[in-house]
């Protein structure tokens, strides 16, 4: 199979065009790829295997591969069906350089392919209006039914991604009518559903009241509640069940399925819940981004419960301690209890009380404490992220490491996880060193650690030796595949641009988020590091990618506390969960911290997202299943930026101190 690091790793694409991104990707050629007759022997009969069985990059090798060994027009149609593959596989790179070998068709049946590839490369780049303006023409003049299904599935491609998801659901519903096969509906449906899927929850909602179609209403309803609630929950649990009841026979049901929902996954949750947080004092900040993320998934699932449920907010501060908190809460008749956040409020709540009402603290207590009967623990953990670092190394082809921690209780606990995880996957981590976060000069701890010293040494003897000067580079140590370097955002500046400096700079560089400082500055000094991070910040799911924008605008004060939205908005999500779960095996949840799962000590554990400073940007990196290698180290020469107060605080100091 052909690899592309590049994509989408190597370019930062606008929201917008994402749509068209997995739309394409999954389903443009579900109705047939060459549209001439009939397949011309057995290399184009394996393409379309290949295409029906979404091997898009496997098509786009066999038909290049064709046209290598053919001529004249031949060639160029061959050369473009290998294009349309290598759009729907998301590999725009490869699409553009073969659609450049080709002129443009003045006529004939190749002009179409031409055109709606040209328009798909729009779409990629965001720019529905010009996609449109090829497409509607096009779609006004007789064209086969290969390419009158092609047009038709971009325009719709196009509508959703100008905002008009109206338009789009027209589109798929009347190109439905054009299909004859179980399978092409099918796969029609499940596209429409795509593009439903990453449209605007609001937008949306405003579409559904404003058509007069009840399928078109059936399909744009489905839509807000699938993406303000991300299919779970019990938001999606009692919604998706008034929307069948709703719309009995609508085509949609061949996408979620036809079954029927209890009555016990229906009303399985608490009425009544507890949020317990520090709102005044040192620690009100985060206190306060956490109950905004909290009410913010509260606020997207209330209009799907059928029965009331309440919020009560109580300040632990305020309320005399956590234990006293909480058992205020389990008296106001509190059914679930969220909170406390502090470390020492959690362990203070764990060792003070039996826990008859269950309840979810945001941070974990010691390892030491035991955890009573119904108390789950769920925190932004960076032993979470370091155990990450790990696996994604490992998984990139990396099994002998290095490490660069501070030499505070924050490192120690981060290396731990990092080398238990690594070591427990077979890699090895061969040395490490601490350092002092206020320094200036890492010089001597590189040096050691990348074995530099010990060349330097040997120079010198032989310098001694034959009492002359040699000419001379330093040899770091070879047996090192990869850095883990454990940083803040103002460290972690000096330090690359000091293992550059001493000759270590081609090495793959892992980090955690305490790296990704959301100060708004430039990250040139960053570039080619890769770090875990929240899903909510890098690589939003669909049903959240509106969210962080939202958060911003309403609270431009908290913009460095993302990842804490994303922990209260996940917060409330669990409720459900673990109240439906009862002590047994938790479902996992996709979650805005990443995918969430219960551990058998009652621990919330996630698995991260990652990124990549490339050129001063952070860019979200594709999974491992898909970009097939390790992302390539993107470095440029940024300027030297020394730390300042601004690259540790808030979250820095915040991350640490929960």
């Amino acid at each position: 199979m052909a690899l592309n690091i590049r994509h989408p790793a190597g370019k930062s694409r606008s929201l917008a065009s994402i749509v068209v991104v997995l739309s394409i990707t999954l389903f443009l050629t579900a109705c047939g790829t060459t549209g001439f007759g009939g397949l011309s022997g057995s290399g184009e009969r394996r393409a379309e295997r290949f295409t029906r069985d979404g091997q898009h990059h496997d098509a786009a090798g066999v038909y290049i591969g064709l046209a290598t060994n053919a001529i004249g027009i031949e060639r160029d149609r061959l050369t473009l069906l290998a294009v349309e593959q290598w759009l729907d596989a998301g590999d725009l790179s490869r699409a553009q350089r073969a659609f450049a070998s080709v002129l443009r068709p003045t006529s004939g049946p190749l002009l179409p392919i031409w055109k709606t590839n040209s328009a798909a490369m729009s779409l990629y780049r965001g720019d529905a209006d010009a996609a449109l303006s090829v497409l509607e023409p096009m779609s006004r003049r007789p064209l086969s039914l290969r390419d009158r299904l092609r047009v038709e599935a971009l325009r719709a491609d196009s509508w959703f991604q100008k905002q008009d998801p109206t338009r789009a659901v027209e589109l798929m519903t009347q190109r439905e009518s054009w299909l004859d096969t179980a399978h092409g509906i099918e796969r029609n449906r499940y596209r429409l559903w795509q593009g439903l899927l990453f449209s605007n929850p609001r937008i949306l909602r405003e579409s559904a009241q404003l058509t007069t179609d009840e399928q078109t209403r059936g399909w744009l309803t489905l839509g807000s509640l699938a993406t303000s609630t991300g299919q779970q929950g019990v938001g999606w649990s009692n919604g998706i069940a008034r929307w069948r009841e709703a719309n009995r026979g609508h085509p949609a049901l061949a996408v979620i399925g036809e079954r029927e929902t209890s009555d016990q996954e229906l009303l399985d949750y608490p009425r009544q819940v507890a949020l317990l947080l520090p709102l005044t004092g040192r620690s009100a900040a985060a206190g306060r981004a956490i109950q905004n993320g909290f009410l913010g998934a509260y606020f997207a699932t209330a209009r799907e419960i059928d029965d009331q449920q309440s919020v009560r907010i109580y300040d632990v501060n305020s309320a005399g301690g956590a234990s006293a908190a909480y058992q205020s809460a389990v008296t106001d008749g509190a059914e679930f209890v969220v909170g406390p956040l502090l470390k020492s409020s959690v362990t203070e709540l764990a060792n003070d009380i039996l826990v008859p009402v269950p309840v979810l603290t945001l941070n974990y207590i010691p390892d030491d404490t035991l955890a009573p009967p119904g108390l789950y623990q769920f925190a932004l953990a960076p032993e979470d992220e370091a155990a990450s670092a790990a696996v994604r190394a490992l998984g990139d082809g990396h099994t002998r490491a290095v490490a660069l921690v501070p030499n505070n209780d924050w490192g120690r606990r981060v290396l731990q996880s990092f080398a238990t995880e690594l070591e427990s996957r077979g890699g090895t981590l061969l040395d490490h060193r601490n350092y002092t976060p206020d320094k200036q000069d890492f010089s001597n701890e590189i040096e050691i650690l990348m074995g530099l010293s010990g060349s330097v040494q040997r120079y010198r003897r032989m310098r001694a030796n034959i009492d002359s000067n040699l000419q001379f580079d330093p040899r770091r140590r070879q047996d090192a595949e990869f850095i883990f370097l454990a940083a803040a955002a103002g460290p972690a500046r000096l330090l690359k641009s000091q293992l550059k400096f001493h000759y270590s700079g081609d090495l793959p560089t892992y980090s955690t988020s305490s790296v990704n400082s959301l100060d708004g500055r430039s990250n040139a000094d960053l570039n080619g590091i890769m770090f875990a991070d929240t899903p909510w910040l890098i690589d939003p799911r669909p049903w959240i990618r509106y969210l962080p924008g939202i958060y911003a605008k309403h609270w431009p004060e908290q913009r460095r506390l993302g990842r804490l939205h994303a922990m209260g908005y996940d917060a409330y999500n669990l409720i459900a969960s673990l109240y439906a779960s009862r002590g047994s095996e938790m479902l996992e949840l996709d979650g805005a911290t990443g995918e969430l799962y219960l551990d058998q000590q009652g621990r919330i554990h996630r698995r991260l997202a990652w990124a990549q400073f490339q050129r001063g940007e952070v860019v979200a990196l594709p999974e491992q299943d898909v970009v097939g290698g390790p992302i390539q180290d993107m470095t440029d020469d940024g300027e030297l930026i020394a730390p300042d107060a601004a690259d540790d605080a808030p979250w820095d100091t915040l991350q640490q101190e929960l």
